[in-house]
């Protein structure tokens, strides 16, 4: 790991930076339009509007980075970010904001799919997964972090939106300075949804229901927070403990999921986030029981992206799971389009617990619907099965094409520890 860092730190400080960045607006965008008394669905609409920006920038920036490259890519995407982080409090009306979070939303997908591609042409095959892990707990890192500096400033003033302006235009000064382009850009491309479906149902129903969930929590957290009258220094720790118990549960989930029936996982870390919502909705008065029903949302919630791809994997060709990765990232894409509004929606009709009410009802039907595909088919066996590559749900067609190579590879190495040797 140790190695890793050495030949990628650049990549990596400049991606905690854009990290802290992105995490300080999506938590302070909720805090302030409360503030300036947007209403919930408002709320609701400009915080999926970011993620309708990530799902065209994940689509669109491969054949951008085709036409102009890596760097010119890379700078102007990062230029456009630093602006609008800085027009948010210039320009307070819901348009307004809408607009700003559809652009940066796509400028950030696809600074992450430079990024990527970067890191991934900057390992070879026997550092590549750990590169990746070491990639995965920046990110985390960075959002975690973004936590503190929302939590000691003041959101109703401008310095909350000039501090991320200012770590964003810094991020790409080690990463340009530093590392060379790429050679020519390329992604697989997706296999269709029939195909997708015929090979994993759950996979599909789970990845939407997952984008639904992830939106809500990277979203509409701090609208809840807003909405549910907590300070500004507690809605930080609140989401804080979102992504701490993301990261810190990530590996362990991980290293179960190659020693059981994957679904019967699933089905568990379902429930788990199923009872930790429905009791952070009843229980919510206390706030330490908030933040210990967040830990564990989001220490169950954020393995499952990475969990349901393998499962999906499993029952994949290895030629064909890298196209499965573009199918998979749309879908999840969908749903996260949609789960802010529909959180809004709710909590317009019964108040802020309809935050959490709507998690319930997602993870929910994950229960269910694990369940009824656990009677539909055997599971493989667990030795045929592949390895778990950590990966968030905010990866970019690149990093799950990276995390599917991570796979693969370990497949392939488990294969040939398994064959039995011939003497001569």
């Amino acid at each position: 790991m140790i190695q890793v860092f050495f030949r990628t730190w650049p990549l990596l400080l400049g991606m905690l930076l854009l990290m802290v960045g992105n995490g300080v607006q999506g938590t302070l965008l909720g805090i302030r339009g409360g503030i300036e008394g947007f209403s919930t669905f408002q709320m609701s609409i400009i915080m999926s509007a970011y993620f309708l920006g990530f799902l065209g920038g994940s689509r669109l920036t491969p054949e951008m980075i085709r036409r102009v490259g890596h760097v010119r890519v890379f700078a102007a995407l990062g230029s456009l970010i630093s602006a609008i982080l800085i027009l948010y409090p210039a320009l307070t009306d819901p348009i307004s904001w809408t607009l700003g979070r559809i652009i940066i939303g796509f400028c950030f997908s696809g600074v992450y799919v430079t990024a990527e591609s970067w890191l991934n042409n900057s390992v070879d095959n026997s550092i590549r997964g750990k590169a990746l892990s070491l990639y995965m707990i920046v990110q985390m890192a960075g959002i975690v972090a973004a936590q503190g500096l929302v939590g000691i400033g003041d959101p109703s003033g401008f310095i909350l939106f000039i501090i991320p302006s200012v770590l964003v235009s810094i991020a790409f000064a080690p990463i340009l300075l530093s590392i060379s382009p790429t050679p020519a850009f390329d992604t697989t491309k997706p296999m269709t949804f029939r195909e997708l479906w015929t090979f994993s149902p759950l996979g599909c129903v789970g990845m939407a229901l997952l984008g639904g969930v992830y939106s809500a929590l990277f979203g509409m957290a701090s609208v809840y927070g807003s909405e549910a009258g907590l300070s500004v220094p507690q809605i930080s720790i609140f989401i804080a403990a979102i992504y701490t118990g993301g990261l810190l549960l990530q590996y362990p989930i991980g290293w179960v999921s190659d020693r059981v029936d994957r679904r019967l996982l699933i089905l568990f870390v379902s429930a788990v986030s199923t009872v930790a919502a429905f009791g952070a909705m009843v229980l919510s008065s206390n706030f330490t029981t908030l933040l210990i029903m967040a830990f564990v949302i989001g220490g169950m919630t954020n393995p499952l992206y990475a969990l349901l791809i393998a499962y999906t994997n499993d029952y994949l060709e290895y030629e064909d799971m890298a196209a499965a990765s573009g199918g998979l990232i749309f879908i999840n894409g969908l749903g996260a389009i949609a789960g802010p509004i529909i959180t809004g929606w709710i909590m317009g009709l019964i108040g802020p617990q309809g935050f959490f009410l709507f998690l319930t009802l997602l993870m929910s039907a994950m229960v269910l619907y694990a369940g009824y595909r656990m009677t539909q088919r055997a599971a493989p066996s667990v030795s045929d099965t592949g390895s778990y590559a950590p990966i968030l749900a905010s990866a970019t067609p690149v990093a799950l094409e990276v995390a599917q190579e991570v796979f693969i590879e370990a497949a392939q190495e488990d294969e040939e520890g398994n064959q039995p040797e011939t003497g001569t």
